[in-house]
């Protein structure tokens, strides 16, 4: 699975640096000179140097040279693949991609679908289609999920009476 990183913007003066606004929450690690990052249509890019300009970054890649080049890079949609995302250190932490396509079931072991979605709102939500292709919304809190289990592909659910009815 691909993840954005980050989303060039204008050209930055002659020398083909870029803007671009970041979308990760690691750009010191993402946006590192040497880094080779993936896009959705320029191949990948490897990072020559980057630096800090207000609430964005400036970087210039390998590849591009100058101003012209820099401005045909507007719009490259920046991305790295999830494989090489190593997982937290806190038991309790979870990328988003870790928890997509996990088997979620009640904790009595039925079957509640697969998360589809992870939402970030005012809490964190996972979106777990069920087998007749229903969403149905669990906010990601340990009372309601107390148990997570990425090896085994699965997560458990502890609904309060009605949860997994709203929308149905």
């Amino acid at each position: 699975m691909r993840l954005v990183v980050g989303r060039i913007g204008r050209a930055h003066g002659v020398r083909g640096e870029v803007a671009v606004d970041v979308r990760t929450d690691d750009p010191a690690e993402r946006f590192a000179a040497g880094a080779r990052l993936l896009t959705d249509r320029a191949g990948a890019l490897t990072i020559a140097s980057v630096r800090a300009h207000f609430d964005r970054l400036l970087v210039r890649f390998d590849s591009v040279t100058d101003r012209n080049a820099a401005e045909e890079l507007r719009g490259v949609t920046l991305l790295v693949d999830s494989a090489d995302i190593a997982p937290t250190k806190d038991p309790d932490e979870f990328h988003d991609h870790e928890l997509i396509g996990l088997h979620a079931v009640t904790t009595e072991g039925a079957d509640i679908g697969v998360v589809d979605d992870v939402l970030h709102h005012a809490q964190d939500t996972l979106v777990i289609k069920d087998p007749a292709g229903a969403e149905v919304l669990v906010p990601f809190v340990r009372p309601l999920v107390p148990e997570v289990d990425t090896d085994s592909g699965r997560l458990v659910v502890d609904p309060p009476p009605g949860l997994l009815d709203l929308g149905r």
